[in-house]
């Protein structure tokens, strides 16, 4: 008994000192590459951030938020404008409208509306919505870094995000095709 409470009692202050403790993630990896990163994934191997599917993207207001919309299989961003910018090109042939498994994520299940990730400076105290959120101003992501995504993930996922080494590009994947973005 007094060693489950002391257990218990651990694991409730280790999960305060997570929450509470400036954030920096490398995901893979034991660090960061640098302080202007909030979260980092190693690029080791073929494989790639996989973005929520949303079903219904009327309540999101928040700029940079990042989806994959499942009304029309698209990887898309919230843009200052309010506007949705498409990041998944496709020239409207079957073979290239995207597709998912909606039941991959488990969209016929009940959503736990205050499960969320907030890495960052002021993460144990962010209300911004969302289920990864990245609190720091002045900090970004890196992507998971794959050569050739479009050749070496073999089975990729719809909502799929790498930076292509190769090509120095973003790569999305929509469930049949991916689109690659270059500044």
């Amino acid at each position: 008994m007094i060693k489950n409470n002391i257990k218990t009692a651990l694991s409730s202050l280790l999960m305060l000192a997570a929450a509470t403790t400036k954030a920096q993630v490398a995901i893979g990896k034991q660090n960061s590459t640098n302080a202007s990163v909030s979260l980092e994934f190693a690029n080791t191997e073929n494989r790639g951030l996989i973005l929520p599917y949303v079903t219904d993207k009327g309540n999101i207001t928040v700029e940079g938020t990042t989806i994959y919309d499942t009304t029309d299989h698209k990887v898309k961003y919230l843009k200052a404008s309010g506007l949705w910018a498409n990041l998944s090109e496709d020239d409207g042939t079957a073979a290239t409208i995207g597709t998912a498994d909606l039941s991959i994520q488990g969209l016929d299940k009940t959503e736990q509306s205050k499960a969320k990730t907030a890495i960052g400076d002021n993460g144990a105290t962010d209300t911004t919505g969302g289920i990864l959120v990245l609190t720091d101003a002045n900090k970004a992501m890196i992507l998971p870094k794959v050569n050739s995504p479009h050749l070496n993930i073999i089975n990729p996922a719809p909502g799929m995000m790498v930076y292509d080494t190769t090509k120095k590009q973003l790569a999305v994947y929509n469930g049949k095709v991916w689109s690659f973005w270059k500044p």
